[in-house]
């Protein structure tokens, strides 16, 4: 029964861990490009329902980007945020070329051409609904009960296990010490020196 609930625990534990660490870089990934990706939140329902409002994007940098590609463009900061549509028509060609998008759900298509050096990235995989979590762990209240609050217990979860272990060796040092002495003092006890002495 211990061993089932030492095995509850540390599957707990482990799940905890890796919902922090992802969490922590799908934050972190809205902010910088990880490995060649970045994450977007899509706050409206203009490409709905291949994206939902609320879902993650994310997306990379490609070398071309074709008809039908879904891409993030525009500028992205406190108050300006990036538009996830698909490229309906291309127009011009090589370092001319403009790209039309358009929402899916919208029934007409984006008033101005996208260039593409406005073109952040194509959108490669996207995470329903996760948008609402990392919006939330962006507010103070957010990040302590998402980020801060399960960081915290686990770093005082490791500092109590480096020292458990800290006495556990200190407690095998003084048996083996001890053993040591009352071996000495057996053989000792059981020299012929002793023993002479005894009779």
């Amino acid at each position: 029964m211990k061993q089932f609930g030492t095995f509850i625990w540390n599957t707990i534990y482990t799940l905890v861990v890796l919902a922090v660490l992802a969490l922590a870089l799908l934050f972190v990934g809205t902010k910088v490009s990880l490995l060649g990706y970045e994450v977007k939140v899509v706050q409206s329902g203009s490409m709905e329902p291949a994206i939902l409002t609320g879902s993650l994007v994310v997306i990379t940098n490609a070398a071309e980007y074709m008809l039908g590609d879904v891409v993030t463009y525009g500028e992205d900061s406190r108050t300006n945020v990036p538009v996830t549509h698909r490229i309906v028509e291309k127009e011009g060609a090589g370092a001319r070329a403009t790209f039309i998008t358009k929402g899916d759900a919208n029934e007409e298509v984006d008033p101005v051409p996208v260039q593409p050096r406005d073109i952040i990235g194509k959108v490669a995989f996207t995470l329903p609904y996760l948008g609402y979590l990392i919006e939330f762990a962006r507010t103070k209240l957010g990040f302590a009960l998402l980020i801060g609050i399960p960081a915290l217990f686990i770093i005082l979860d490791e500092f109590a296990n480096i020292v458990w272990e800290i006495r556990k060796y200190r407690a095998r040092v003084r048996y083996f010490k001890e053993r040591q002495a009352r071996m000495r003092a057996e053989r000792s006890s059981a020299s012929p020196n002793n023993r002479n002495r005894a009779i």
